[in-house]
């Protein structure tokens, strides 16, 4: 089955908490299921208005703006929120629906007539592209460059930041096009938003932007990856939803929880906070730790069993609270997709090769999916 770990089990037991450098900065991981869903919702006690300082490690090297509006708080991150999300909201439309089921059942069908396909780079960085298109209302040509920055766009394998930045010389170019010549695209709709009665400026259409191409890229790759690498290992699992395919929904939820792809993401404190007898000075970070979150097993009965028909699943993979993930209906259509046209062309998969992909941090390693993964697939 797809390789996933828990290595936070012993700390989320006593104290709940775990002291961890990240280059160079030690911060204090929030681990249990209630203490972080508490703070993600609490963000006066811990702020995301800390440009910069969201993701763990922090992103200087490879980012000159702030994102948006995840690095903001309420009021602001609300008010910031509303200028994008009817692009986000474009996955519940029929149209873009049956775009993605298009995209997803061509690469289904190219892949059921070869011997094998690489899943990680051939199969899910292609959809995952391809399908943003649609939601930002690009021609979808434009995913073939997006294609070709790879899994992350700051990060290389192992984690390390990339030289250069590719996206915001990129991001540059699309809102000139835009500002010239406008349409009805993301780009387009940037250039003439307001926000507070005044145009927004250069930098916060720039900060949109990346988040929207940064934000929920690996993770969607990741998560695909997983949920074929686990219906390969399982060919049970696939016949168990094509029995009933109301169980669609449910095992969504189940990937999204156990194969989560993002470990944490961090707040500041503005004043001094403790935590389960850890001090947080005023300006340090904290972690608020989804991946361990999502197995305590205080919140989710055998947390390391794939059910997919867990209900209820109060899962944290897209966050909680005022920042809960504006691209979770798009991941949510990718997903279910996917299932469903695996359930009605895919007799079965079987694993050729696999190499997993593991987070290496001073104190814990984390393993949960792929950095390749080759698959046959054998058409019903």
């Amino acid at each position: 089955m797809p390789a996933f770990s828990d290595p936070f089990r012993d700390a989320r037991t006593d104290p709940g908490v775990m002291r961890c450098p990240f280059h160079g900065e030690d911060i204090v991981m929030l681990l249990r299921h209630e203490d972080v869903r508490r703070a993600a919702k609490d963000w006066q006690t811990f702020s995301s208005d800390a440009p910069f300082r969201v993701p763990i490690p922090s992103e200087e090297k490879v980012r000159t703006m702030r994102q948006l509006p995840i690095e903001t708080n309420p009021p602001e991150h609300g008010d910031y929120r509303e200028i994008v999300e009817p692009f986000f909201q474009r996955a519940k439309d029929p149209a873009v629906i049956a775009q993605v089921e298009a995209l997803i059942g061509g690469m289904l069908d190219v892949a059921l007539a070869r011997d094998s396909i690489e899943i990680v780079h051939d199969f899910a960085l292609p959809v995952q592209s391809r399908a943003l298109t649609y939601l930002l209302k690009v021609p979808e040509s434009e995913a073939e460059t997006w294609i070709g920055w790879g899994i992350h766009v700051f990060k290389v394998s192992g984690g390390e930041f990339k030289q250069g930045n590719v996206l915001e010389d990129y991001l540059h170019r699309q809102f000139d096009q835009a500002a010239a010549k406008p349409g009805d695209d993301f780009f387009s709709a940037l250039t003439q938003a307001n926000f507070h009665g005044r145009p927004l400026t250069r930098e916060e259409m720039m900060g949109f932007a990346n988040l929207a191409f940064a934000g929920g890229r690996d993770t969607i790759i990741h998560t695909i990856s997983c949920a074929l690498g686990h219906l390969a290992a399982h060919p049970e699992a696939l016949e168990f939803l094509r029995e009933d395919p109301k169980r669609i929904t449910l095992a969504g939820e189940e990937f999204f929880r156990v194969f989560m792809p993002l470990t944490h993401i961090g707040r500041v404190c503005p004043a001094e906070t403790e935590v389960h007898g850890e001090t947080i000075e005023a300006g340090q970070r904290i972690s608020l730790c989804w991946a361990s979150a999502n197995l305590d097993e205080a919140a989710f009965p055998d947390p390391l069993e794939v059910r997919l028909d867990r209900k209820p699943n109060p899962h944290l993979a897209f966050g909680f609270g005022t920042h809960l993930c504006l691209g979770a209906p798009h991941a949510r259509l990718i997903l279910r997709t996917l299932l469903k046209l695996c359930c009605d062309k895919v007799a079965r998969l079987e694993i050729i090769s696999a190499t997993e992909r593991v987070e290496h941090e001073v104190k814990f390693d984390r393993t949960l999916g792929y950095e390749s993964l080759t698959l046959r697939m054998i058409s019903r």
